[in-house]
């Protein structure tokens, strides 16, 4: 697991970590990733720790990143709360949107309930702001498996291929998988998937009750699929790559398939993520994933590899608190579903228009297929969480308990499954002036010795 590729010098490349919990050890673990690249690649990493955590975590963080190696080429930000809203409303000032309320665009990109695609929408506009030509992000509840004594980095591959011609990039890779004539345009994503625990909890579901785990897990399918076609689905989703561990790499240049990556290990182009953000919905799984399907649609080239990261239950997700926030997320997500089918049927037909003169990624037409669906009926959805709650009171104790939660709140949450959507096509109408802002605003966050900061946005 040696061995460098042709990656042109002192290109900065953001690796990112959201959390909201402690998390010392993958804060380290993700920081000896950091070290890899720039050992491997001759790269500057800057390691970006977006940290949500109470105060005490915070300050037990602040102690992990000060105890790191020093590493030349490797310069870490620990942004707190505090230091990300000061980052963000300088650079919503600077973009000044005519139409948009400042505090509402603040709260999309800095929201008081988790979001997975807020978190990382933040660590774009960061990336932006430190010059990073790509954004590789992981997660606090996963780690990375070890083989042969040596961690297995997913950035190896990230950093192979990404930002290449397809045609080039395939010398890096095991196999090839992509019509010759998309050999032109760039590697736009690097990704794989996970081993270990189902990524989303509802395992005790399939425990409990294989027909009960199917119905729910078939009600992220579109509403035209048969039974069959749901239950295909239930079997296939939210495994990862399953329970084998890692046996020595192969990588795939391909169209990324989505259900084959997830967002613990995966790695965007700056022509994707600046062109494009993520849903900033809270309290949504799945909301980060959007990109994933943009690239996919438009006919980008991507790197499939099979560095999986290993995926864990936080004792937190354990507790009843825990519980019923995650089932409630899981809800959220079916939900949404209504208004993100419509659009990914949309933009693969939309195909290669999805793209602009520079084969980069347009959001207009994402847009427009966004703004189409909030209009859709949510017959859909009312059905949806009628089987919900039958399904879950059908399976008693805490989820009888949660399905009497979903009935009280349906209104609201069939309510929020909209809006998610139009603060979706908000942050997009503004995401342009945003980025163009974040390039030209500091990061207020002590770095880390070890590495010389150029001047921001001198490398790109």
């Amino acid at each position: 697991m040696t061995g460098a590729f042709d990656v042109p010098r002192r290109h900065r490349v953001g690796l990112t970590l959201p959390t909201n919990r402690a998390c010392a050890a993958t804060i380290s673990a993700v920081a000896a990733e950091a070290a890899y690249a720039v050992r491997e690649f001759e790269v500057e990493v800057h390691l970006l720790i977006l940290d949500s955590s109470d105060a005490p975590t915070v300050s037990a963080h602040d102690r992990t990143v000060a105890g790191l190696p020093v590493v030349p080429g490797v310069v870490v930000h620990h942004l707190d709360e505090r230091a990300q809203r000061v980052f963000l409303r300088d650079v919503i000032d600077r973009a000044a949107l005519p139409e948009s309320e400042p505090d509402h665009l603040l709260g999309l990109l800095l929201p008081d309930g988790v979001s997975y695609g807020a978190c990382t929408d933040r660590a774009f506009l960061v990336a932006a702001a430190l010059g990073c030509r790509s954004v590789h992000r992981r997660d606090s509840d996963s780690r990375y498996q070890v083989f042969e004594g040596e961690p297995v980095f997913p950035i190896r591959h990230e950093l192979a291929s990404l930002g290449k011609r397809a045609a080039d990039a395939s010398a890096g890779v095991s196999e090839v998988d992509l019509d010759p004539s998309l050999a032109h345009r760039p590697v736009a994503m690097v990704g794989a998937s996970f081993i270990g625990e189902l990524s989303v909890d509802i395992g005790g579901i399939r425990e409990l009750d294989k027909d009960a785990y199917d119905t729910v897990v078939g009600l992220w399918a579109p509403a035209e699929w048969s039974e069959e076609e749901r239950a295909g689905l239930a079997e296939e989703s939210f495994k990862g790559a399953g329970l084998l561990p890692f046996r020595g790499d192969h990588a795939t240049l391909t169209l990324v398939d989505p259900m084959r990556v997830d967002m613990c290990n995966i790695a965007f182009h700056q022509d994707v993520y600046e062109r494009l953000p993520l849903p900033p919905a809270t309290d949504t799984i799945g909301s980060d994933y959007f990109l994933v399907h943009a690239v996919h649609d438009a006919t980008l080239p991507g790197v499939l590899h099979n560095r999986d990261i290993e995926n864990f239950y936080t004792g937190e997700r354990r507790t009843h608190a825990g519980f019923m926030a995650y089932q409630r997320r899981f809800v959220k997500f079916l939900l949404s579903m209504l208004h993100f089918h419509f659009v990914y049927a949309g933009m693969a037909e939309a195909g290669p228009a999805l793209l602009d003169d520079g084969q980069r990624l347009d959001a207009a037409p994402v847009r427009a297929l966004l703004a189409r669906s909030v209009r859709l009926d949510r017959a859909e959805n009312e059905r949806r969480l009628d089987v919900v709650q039958r399904t879950y009171r059908r399976l008693g104790g805490k989820y009888a308990e949660f399905a009497e939660r979903v009935a009280a709140e349906q209104e609201s949450l069939l309510a929020e499954a909209g809006r998610d959507i139009e603060d979706f096509v908000l942050l997009i109408d503004g995401w342009a002036a945003l980025m163009e802002a974040a390039r030209t605003t500091g990061v207020r966050s002590a770095a880390r010795p070890g590495a010389t900061v150029r001047s921001r946005g001198a490398v790109r």
